[in-house]
């Protein structure tokens, strides 16, 4: 899965990185702990009938809520999506067909369970950091969704699409987002035509690199690039 993960970049930098028309008027502060229900920036294609597609970088809300949602506190539990079901779940197959997005991000976090403290009985919870082997900026595979409220307030939402995570970070978790490498934004985000998700699924598409980072990042009101520095991995 994916439930916390890190966006630093200047709103200016991602406008350029990802060729969209102009940033947001709404511009978010960088953020090493983003957690569920934040708000986010995401890049997505608007199309209209008789011109051609413009890409936009847009703040949503982390956690999607269909249109057909009666109340928004839905999207809690929607911030991931899964790739082996998204074309046939209600809550998703909508948005995976037209409404497809890329959340970009510096990297993300997972949480390693280890054994338990000697005498403590309980399981051990150990962050790690991962990013692109390159350094550069991922983008997420996600999807995207406007849901309106009763007194005609429009709020939009997004998710993020996991898949089974790859042999060498299997090791830490069992699941990973879905990474779209810069060869197929356009192909993901254009949606005239439907995509495949299982073209992305290739784990050398985004090759990254994973290393422990301190438990402090566990407390989601914790933030600063402090969070994301490696320390020396524990030895058992």
């Amino acid at each position: 899965m994916c439930g916390r993960y890190v966006a630093a970049q200047d709103p200016a930098a991602l406008v350029a990185e990802f060729d969209a028309a102009a940033p947001p008027e709404q511009l978010l502060e960088p953020d090493y702990n983003i957690a569920p229900s934040a708000n986010v920036y995401i890049v997505v294609d608007r199309r209209s009938d008789d011109a051609p597609s413009v890409r936009s970088l847009e703040v949503a809300r982390w956690g999607l809520v269909p249109s057909w949602a009666k109340d928004p506190s839905i999207g809690a539990r929607m911030t991931n999506a899964r790739s082996e079901t998204i074309g046939e779940k209600p809550s998703f197959r909508k948005a995976y067909a037209s409404r497809r997005c890329l959340v970009p991000a510096d990297g993300y976090y997972e949480w390693y369970t280890a054994e338990a403290a000697s005498g403590s009985g309980r399981p051990q919870k150990l962050p790690f950091y991962i990013h692109a082997a390159d350094g550069s900026t991922l983008a997420m595979a996600g999807l995207y969704e406007w849901w309106r409220a009763t007194d005609g307030a429009w709020l939009l939402t997004c998710c993020v699409i996991t898949t089974a995570a790859n042999d060498d970070l299997m090791r830490i978790h069992d699941r990973m987002p879905v990474m779209v490498p810069r060869e197929r934004w356009h192909w993901w985000l254009d949606s005239s035509q439907p995509v495949d998700i299982h073209a992305l699924l290739d784990p050398v598409l985004v090759p990254l690199v994973a290393y422990p980072v301190a438990t402090t990042v566990n407390n989601a009101r914790n933030n600063g690039p402090g969070l994301r520095e490696p320390i020396a991995a524990e030895r058992g």
